[in-house]
């Protein structure tokens, strides 16, 4: 159905940005929902742990967000080609986010892995040798499978872009079952979850985090397979021409690093900021007190990732609306989408304030004393009221960035979003941290939601003045494959 939105004038907006966006939130949401259990099965095993986890898949997280943000790009040049009526160069950008993840891979993850224990023992130096070295395990090995991560991601850019999501959405639905399915039986082991009357699976030792993580390489290994799969088979290369462009193509390259450097540097300066901000700032009021954030941070995800998927969906139908030579159809999708995102976010932060204890209690466990759990549990719950509060305006900044990317308007988004980021959430919450050290880590906090509303507005007010109405990126119906290299 999301395939023929532009071909069924009859068709509501509203379920035209809801054909595409819902199985993109399914799909965006996959590899947060992978964090997510694992971070809910290592806090059966005690509050080290998941800090632990927690740090060890954000720095982890910081040079695959810098690769994610370039090669998201691709659903850029892939849809606007589409609308264009272009079908014979979009699987050419399929191709290059292979490509490119596979050389990523190789000269930055790999590297990064060794450099990771040296690393952990600089940002926590005082931090005990247990978390040290099981963050770093954790770290290494979701590395190891990063060309999985990143080649899935980089080719679901693909089917968003030709509006294709359920084949994306299946495979992030059987991604998960992997990865539960896997880390259950390698977090646990033989030994099963013994408080909750779980049983364990014979013959295997448990390996705690190192389980979890070899859990998210099989899920992520599947999200990658099943799409890739589909992209050669005949339907596909019929229309797409997918098996005869499998070679690099250098335009195509270049295409996709001239517009993504700005996502790159907007989704990794991101990352590394609120890596700092964890692990640094609110990591100083201690290991309950980190605990408490990395679960936070867990429910924060689950609510904005589904954002993340209208902001997908904003991007390729604007992306889409453009390249057919229709910008005020673009901007009414990405407005309805920004609403129904809305909504939903304020639904979140309703959720986030009546539940808020026992959203935290959820992953306190294990072995934690009772005076720890309810420190962390007390620490969690105010620190879930300042989540809660910034999550309608969140909307705005989510879903019009990924309009404006659609639009092929990067530069100044990302460079305003490493602004806010340097500014309002660091310096902004080493300040509080500094000279507010009473409110403990509801400070640094209380800076994230400054920073979170100060880019939603002011992405809402880039995308309705209307710069990205004059930039052209692709021509209708051209046909000049071969005369470039």
């Amino acid at each position: 159905m999301a395939a023929d939105a532009l071909n069924n004038p009859h068709q509501s907006p509203l379920r035209e940005v809801w054909a595409v966006a819902w199985p993109t939130v399914l799909t965006m949401t996959s590899f947060t929902i992978m964090q997510f259990v694992d971070q809910l099965m290592v806090g059966q095993v005690g509050p080290t742990e998941i800090a632990a986890q927690g740090s060890g898949a954000i720095w982890a997280f910081v040079p695959l967000s810098f690769a994610m943000g370039m090669l998201s790009i691709v659903n850029t040049w892939v849809s606007q080609n589409v609308g264009a009526g272009n079908n014979d160069r979009t699987s050419i950008y399929g191709w290059m986010a292979i490509w490119m993840s596979l050389a990523i891979w190789v000269i930055v993850l790999i590297p990064w892995a060794f450099a990771l224990p040296w690393f952990f023992s600089l940002v926590h130096p005082d931090a005990s040798a247990e978390l040290l070295q099981m963050e770093t395990q954790y770290g290494q090995i979701l590395m190891v499978g990063g060309f999985f991560t990143l080649g899935a991601r980089g080719l679901h850019q693909f089917f968003f872009g030709t509006l294709r999501p359920m084949i994306v959405t299946l495979s992030a639905v059987a991604g998960n079952v992997v990865n539960i399915i896997v880390s259950y039986a390698l977090v646990f082991g033989e030994q099963g979850i013994e408080h909750l009357g779980l049983p364990g699976v014979p013959g295997i030792a448990p390996m705690s985090v190192a389980g979890a993580a070899w859990g998210t390489v099989a899920g992520v290994f599947v999200e990658l397979l099943i799409p890739m799969i589909v992209f050669l088979g005949r339907e596909f290369n019929d229309t797409y021409a997918t098996r005869a462009n499998w070679r690099p193509r250098w335009f195509a390259a270049k295409d996709i690093m001239r517009l993504g450097w700005p996502g790159a540097l907007q989704w990794g300066n991101e990352i590394i900021c609120w890596s700092i901000f964890m692990t640094v700032l609110v990591g100083r009021f201690g290991e309950e007190s980190l605990a408490a954030g990395w679960i936070c941070l867990s429910w924060m995800r689950l609510s904005f990732m589904p954002a993340n998927g209208f902001s997908v969906a904003a991007k390729s139908l604007t992306g889409r609306y453009i390249g057919a030579g229709e910008p005020d159809v673009a901007a009414s999708r990405a407005r309805l989408a920004m609403w129904v995102t809305m909504a939903w976010m304020s639904v979140c932060a309703a959720g986030f304030i009546i539940f808020r204890e026992e959203m935290i209690a959820m992953f306190v466990s294990g072995d934690a004393a009772p005076e720890e759990a309810a420190r962390i549990i007390e620490v969690g719950a105010g620190l879930m009221f300042v989540v809660a509060f910034f999550q309608t305006v969140d909307a705005l900044g989510i879903v019009y960035s990924g309009a404006l990317s659609g639009a092929g308007d990067v530069v100044w988004p990302g460079v305003l979003t490493v602004i806010y980021a340097w500014g309002p959430l660091v310096l902004g919450g080493w300040l509080l941290a500094e000279y507010a050290p009473h409110l403990g880590a509801v400070g640094p906090w209380i800076a994230a939601a400054v920073y979170v509303a100060a880019l939603g507005i002011t992405m809402a007010w880039r995308f309705e003045r209307g710069s990205w109405r004059s930039i052209t990126l692709v021509e209708r119906g051209s046909d000049l494959l071969e005369t470039r290299p």
